[in-house]
């Protein structure tokens, strides 16, 4: 795969960008570069990273994976499609500000159309950056995109519902914050009643939110549309779609001799001319 000119890449961002200016899109999630370009043959107008699949894929546990890994298959991303690209980049893969502001460079450097810094810390004892903290990480980043050209579109994440802390008024705090610190989209992850997401989107309007639907859901796409939503993501959802059907077809061959999982199993010549360059 080739990567895409510098044209290309901010032909990209500004699309990005005025995605998220009006309406609601789904940003779907690939884990490497077949399902990227699978999801963009079904007319998706962008993507965004996982890092659960990604590191799934490599034998390892969501947030396991080195900076340089995650670099590499960010470029592989980029490269698999001419679709626009958020970067899952988790924590921004730095202790300091300093660090995430090299990280993010490097990260801008990959072709992506956009970057997601979360609040977490990785330490099940504090698992959340103290609010100080977390604003100098990410005005880091902003600080980082900025010298870098500044079309590169900065998501702040708070993580407060993913780990055992389903504060709302501190997460809209956490989010107005981020905002004004420079994150031009705003996300908290794990919140999932009407009243909590409209509370999200009037908190930080007019910037946009994402809102992540990792499971089935009783909202469509219209109702988060009317919510004021303006993205959706899946998180590591389709991975797990994947894996869900490899674990039954094994589960079947090994424990009871049945091949019947292979059924509805995806044609080889389908993803052969899919894959052709």
């Amino acid at each position: 795969m080739t990567p895409p000119s510098p044209s290309a890449i901010a032909a990209r961002r500004r699309a990005f960008r005025e995605l998220h200016a009006a309406g609601c899109f789904v940003l779907p999630n690939p884990w490497d570069a077949g399902s990227a370009r699978y999801l963009a043959s079904l007319g998706f107008k962008a993507l965004a990273s996982t890092s659960s699949g990604f590191a799934w894929s490599h034998a390892r546990a969501d947030g396991a994976m080195a900076r340089d890994a995650v670099l590499a298959h960010l470029r592989e991303i980029v490269a698999a499609t001419e679709l626009p690209v958020n970067a899952d980049f988790e924590s921004g893969y730095g202790a300091t500000p300093r660090d995430v502001a090299a990280s993010v460079r490097l990260a801008v450097a990959t072709g992506v159309a956009g970057l997601s810094i979360e609040d977490s810390t990785g330490d099940p004892a504090r698992p959340i950056h103290d609010l100080a903290g977390a604003l100098a990480r990410l005005r880091a980043a902003r600080e980082a995109i900025d010298e870098a050209g500044g079309d590169t579109l900065l998501v702040g994440r708070a993580e407060n519902f993913l780990h055992g802390r389903p504060d709302l008024a501190d997460t809209i705090a956490r989010l107005r914050a981020y905002a004004e610190a420079g994150a031009d989209c705003l996300y908290a992850p794990g919140i999932h009643s009407r009243d909590d997401i409209a509370a999200i989107v009037a908190a930080v309007a007019p910037k946009p939110v994402n809102l992540l639907v990792g499971a089935t859901s009783a909202f469509t796409l219209a109702d988060i549309a009317a919510l004021g939503v303006r993205r959706v993501s899946v998180g590591g959802a389709l991975a797990r779609s994947a894996w869900g059907g490899f674990m039954r077809a094994a589960q079947a061959l090994a424990e009871q001799g049945s091949f019947d999982g292979f059924a509805g199993a995806a044609s080889g010549a389908e993803l052969d001319a899919l894959m052709r360059d």
